[in-house]
This record gives C-alpha cells, sequence and structure tokens, in this order.
C-alpha cells in the first residue's frame, strides 16, 4: 500500500510530530491516495491540494486528516 516515495516523504513530515506512528500512518494514508506529501514538518499544504481537503468526519468533529 505504501510506497518508498511515501514512506520517504512522511518519515520527513512527520520528523518533529509529538506522536509519529500516528503521524506517519496517516501521512502514508493520505499519500498513497493523493501521491502527494507537503514539503517540510508542517503547514505547506497548499503544495498538494488533494492532500490538504482530507477531512475526517462531518460537523464539530471534522478535522484534518493528513499531518
Amino acid at each position: 500500500m505504501y510506497t518508498a516515495f511515501c514512506d520517504g516523504k512522511c518519515k520527513v513530515r512527520c520528523s518533529k510530530a509529538g506522536v509519529q506512528d500516528r503521524c506517519l500512518k496517516y501521512c502514508g494514508v493520505c499519500c498513497a491516495e493523493c501521491n502527494c506529501v507537503p514539503s517540510g514538518t508542517y503547514g505547506n499544504k497548499d503544495e498538494c491540494p488533494c492532500y490538504r481537503d482530507k477531512y475526517t468526519g462531518e460537523g464539530k468533529r471534522r478535522r484534518p486528516k493528513c499531518p
């Protein structure tokens, strides 16, 4: 499911995350679907509109899915 491309990009993206395993999991899922991971460890989501626009749930529990 995850590619070497996603693994490398997500390791960089999640390098400063408080909960590494969760960050890597969701980053990997988003990367596999979008084939893109924003640069840096935070922000820059406009580089990957698919990644940026993924959300969990609806209403008050709606949160960005991709780190």
